[in-house]
């Protein structure tokens, strides 16, 4: 028996056409089926156009529109597939992954590198192998489906600007390998025992700071004013400058004192944070209310902050929330 299968369009390069300013979405969701008549075999589908845009101008807003459309379809569907601009598809499969939890259904994430009226285009592929990867059984929760991946939601990075290849998986095993009919499947989701939860208060409120050599720490006190929350891209494990004009951990200090979320992460991709292996980051974490990433995309990292911080903003409860693992985020 065919799957009954939404597909929900939000723009992206997927939908996009050349104009005189260059490629800008304008290609509908009814339009993006047509260009893969070979999906009616596999499933009945649906379609709807929630948005129309490019992804750089993603908000957190538009998260919570996602997930609403989502929980009304619900019941209805067996399967969901979001056709989105690549620049911020792991921050949006991210972010449902905490906005929607304990899903018994799949809810996959798509897009291209090419337009899917280009000559030569892997939105086709894409859209396709999507299609494959929802109709399957014992698929649950919230993946990337890109280049013949399927990418746990909380762990996807986009590593690449002009490939095919542009999405990979982060500290954590490719979900499922897709070619054409076959699909190899690394990790077996059990099925939920808890219902399924919605959520819909996001919390935008942090700031992103990447370390630099020379960076005056001062810089936190602006971002202090500004952000409830700061996610320090620091060096290696976990490395802060801490001596003399530039010590950012009295500063860092400060930010903890005033009641805002300190996260320390790494800048480098793979393997993740130790902040116990030098004596900078046993210096803070012994002296200062600050959390570290481990394992964890910088992408999850923001937007579990965001989907947390929406409830509590207690120090206490922010690190209880922060350290359970979700959807497979992190491993302690």
């Amino acid at each position: 028996m065919k799957k009954n299968i939404l597909l929900i369009a939000t723009g992206g390069t997927i939908a996009s056409s050349l104009t005189v300013d260059g490629l800008s979405p304008g290609i509908s969701s009814d339009e993006l089926l047509s260009f893969v008549p070979e999906v009616r075999e596999i499933c009945n589908v649906d379609t709807m156009q929630l948005l129309n845009i490019d992804s750089t101008n993603i908000q957190p807003e538009y998260w919570v529109l996602m997930v609403e459309e989502i929980e009304k379809q619900y019941e209805k569907y067996d399967g969901f597939i979001i056709t989105h601009g690549t620049d911020t598809l792991s921050y949006t499969a991210s972010a449902l992954s905490y906005l929607i939890q304990n899903p018994n259904k799949p809810i996959i994430i798509t897009g291209s590198q090419k337009p899917i009226d280009a000559e030569f285009t892997d939105a086709k592929k894409n859209l396709t192998d999507s299609f494959r990867f929802a109709s399957e059984g014992n698929i649950r929760g919230v993946f990337i489906v890109f280049d013949g991946k399927a990418i746990l939601g909380t762990r996807a990075r986009k590593v690449k600007t002009k490939s095919y290849s542009a999405f990979e998986s982060i500290n954590f095993p490719v979900a499922a390998l897709i070619d054409n009919n076959r699909i190899a499947k690394y990790i077996i989701t059990e099925e939920r025992r808890k219902k399924v939860k919605f959520y819909k208060k996001i919390f935008p409120s942090i700031f992103l700071l990447k370390l630099a050599p020379g960076m005056d720490p001062d810089v936190l006190d602006y971002i202090g004013e500004k952000y409830e929350a700061v996610v320090i891209e620091s060096y290696g494990v976990g490395g802060v400058p801490f001596l003399e004009k530039r010590n950012f951990l009295e500063k860092l200090g400060r930010l903890t004192e005033n009641g805002k979320i300190v996260v320390i992460a790494t800048q480098v991709m793979l393997e993740g944070s130790d902040m116990t292996i030098y004596e900078v980051g046993i210096k803070a974490l012994k002296k200062y209310k600050i959390l570290q990433a481990y394992d964890m995309t910088i992408e999850s990292v923001i937007t579990k902050l965001m989907w947390i911080m929406a409830d509590t903003k207690d120090f206490e409860k922010v690190k209880k929330k922060f350290y359970t693992s979700i959807n497979d985020d992190i491993f302690i």
